[in-house]
């Protein structure tokens, strides 16, 4: 029975796919948490906080967010151009997930080192 269940299931049609397809990538999730801790932030300042980014990758993963809905783009007509990002709604509905992720990896993280230690280390 499980096996058939198995064979008919489609991972792609479920909520967890969905979800991992919006905040998958190396930055998306950090992006989008900068923008909960800051709210409004400018392209230079997230390149700041995010030192390893390319500007390719940046601007690409923004496109995407907002193409999906998760950030606001505000763009004010003044020369030199200034754009803003911000969360939306439905990003800032993302950020109690983002927030439990947080929170399960800083209760972990150490446990990795604790196991790489050997009786040689003390």
């Amino acid at each position: 029975m499980i096996k058939n269940y198995i064979e008919n299931a489609n991972f792609e049609d479920t909520g967890f796919s969905y979800t991992l397809s919006l905040i998958s990538g190396k930055y998306k999730m950090v992006i989008l948490y900068c923008l909960m801790e800051f709210e409004v932030v400018r392209y230079n300042e997230l390149k700041r906080y995010i030192k390893t980014i390319s500007h390719k990758t940046l601007s690409t993963a923004l496109k995407e967010l907002e193409k999906d809905h998760l950030i606001i783009r505000k763009e004010y007509p003044q020369i030199p151009p200034k754009v803003e990002y911000s969360l939306s709604d439905k990003g800032q509905s993302l950020m109690q997930i983002l927030d439990q992720l947080c929170i399960w990896g800083e209760a972990h993280k150490d446990e990795n080192n604790l196991e790489n230690i050997t009786d040689s280390d003390f």
